[in-house]
């Protein structure tokens, strides 16, 4: 992997934990905050940022997988991951995996 596509990869990988994290966050505890408690800031606030980052996450796929010559699938994966608690982790260890086939 050279130094672009290494860039590219660090990139990606970040704003997808970022992602994923304010996702859990979101459901685990905004969302009981919210309902339980009757606290809708915490939903507000963080349900904004996580519409930010999921809509960085989409954007970034694209150019992320032209630069490191993704399938298709993989590029659905990551797709489908941005829509799945937990699932931007599953991806991320999967790319590690195969980044570390590679080598």
């Amino acid at each position: 992997m050279n130094a672009k596509q290494l860039q590219w990869a660090k990139r990606f990988k970040w704003i997808s934990l970022a992602e994923g994290l304010s996702f859990i966050l979101l459901l685990g505890i905004a969302m009981p905050l919210k309902y339980r408690y009757g606290m809708p800031l915490a939903v507000k606030y963080l349900g904004w940022l996580h519409g930010l980052l999921f809509v960085v996450y989409g954007y970034v796929v694209f150019p992320t997988a032209s630069h490191l010559k993704w399938s298709f699938g993989r590029i659905f994966f990551a797709l489908v991951a941005s829509v799945l608690p937990f699932g931007p982790f599953l991806f991320d260890r999967n790319l590690k995996k195969s980044q570390q086939t590679k080598l």
